[in-house]
C-alpha cells in the first residue's frame, strides 16, 4: 500500500495496526472479500433502482411508493450482508466471506427487509424530489436546497448507526433508535462527518451519472460503508462492547 503514501517503518501487516495504518491493513486484507459482497449487494439494489427510475420516467408518485418500498425490502438483506461483512473485517473475524454472507441472510433477512423498505421509501422520495427541483421552471431557493441536503445527511448518519445494530444485536426498533440518538449526541461531529462523506459520495455518483456508474462494480457500496464504519468503529466498540461480546461468543 505504499503506492501513494510512503511506508511507515513500524508498519507490520501481521499485527493489528491503528489509525491510517489500520485503514491500509484492512484494505489490503479484506478488499477481495468486500468486493465480492459488493457485487451481490448491487444485484440486490437493482429492483429498487429500476423501480425508482421507472417511476421518475412516468412522473408518477403512485408508481414510486410501491416500487420504492418493495425494492427497498428486496435490497435490505443484501445491504445487511454488506454491513455484516465490513463489521466482521473491522473486528478481524477469520470466517470465510461466503459462510458469513449466508449466515447474515439467515439471521438478518427480516430486520433487513424492514429497514430496507424504510430506506427504499426515503431513497425514492429523495430521488423524486431531486427531479422536481430539476423540472421546476424556477430554481429552488437556497433554503429549500439546504433543507433537502440536511434531511439526506440525517438519514445517512442515522443509517450508519442503525444498520450495524441490526446485524450485531437482536433488539427492538425502539431500542435501536434510542441507541442511535444517544450515540449521535455523544459523538455528534464524528457521526455527522461520516454522514457527510456518504452524502458527498452518493451526490457525486448521481450528479455525474452515467459516467460514475462505471465505478459501481469497483467501489460501489462497499467502500463508503467501510469508510463510514471505519471512522465510527472505535467509538461504537466502546459503546456497544462489540469485540468483547463477539470474542466471548467465539
Amino acid at each position: 500500500m505504499g503506492l501513494f503514501f510512503p511506508e511507515d517503518p513500524s508498519y507490520n501487516e501481521t499485527e493489528r495496526q491503528r489509525g491510517f495504518n489500520r485503514y491500509k491493513q484492512l484494505l489490503s486484507i479484506r478488499f477481495g472479500q468486500w468486493w465480492k459482497v459488493n457485487l451481490l449487494t448491487l444485484l440486490g439494489f437493482a429492483p429498487l433502482a429500476a423501480g425508482v427510475f421507472y417511476a421518475i420516467a412516468v412522473s408518477s408518485i403512485l408508481v414510486l411508493l410501491p416500487c420504492s418500498v418493495l425494492g427497498g425490502a428486496i435490497a435490505g438483506p443484501f445491504l445487511a450482508g454488506m454491513y455484516d461483512a465490513v463489521l466482521r473485517g473491522l473486528r478481524d473475524d477469520p470466517t470465510p466471506w461466503w459462510d458469513c454472507w449466508k449466515r447474515s441472510w439467515r439471521q438478518n433477512w427480516r430486520d433487513g427487509m424492514v429497514l430496507g423498505a424504510a430506506l427504499g421509501l426515503l431513497a425514492g422520495q429523495y430521488a423524486f424530489m431531486g427531479m422536481l427541483f430539476w423540472w421546476a421552471e424556477t430554481p429552488p431557493s437556497l433554503g429549500a436546497v439546504l433543507l433537502y441536503l440536511l434531511g439526506g445527511l440525517l438519514v445517512l448518519a442515522f443509517g450508519s448507526l442503525l444498520w450495524p445494530q441490526a446485524v450485531l444485536f437482536r433488539q427492538r426498533l425502539g431500542i435501536r433508535l434510542r441507541n442511535a440518538a444517544l450515540f449521535l449526541l455523544r459523538h455528534f461531529w464524528r457521526v455527522m462527518g461520516a454522514g457527510l462523506l456518504q452524502l458527498g459520495y452518493w451526490a457525486v455518483l448521481v450528479l455525474f451519472a452515467p459516467w460514475t456508474l462505471l465505478l459501481l462494480p469497483v467501489t460501489g457500496v462497499w467502500y463508503i460503508v467501510f469508510l463510514s464504519q471505519f471512522l465510527l468503529y472505535e467509538q461504537m466498540d466502546e459503546a456497544f462492547q462489540i469485540e468483547r461480546l463477539y470474542g466471548e461468543a467465539s
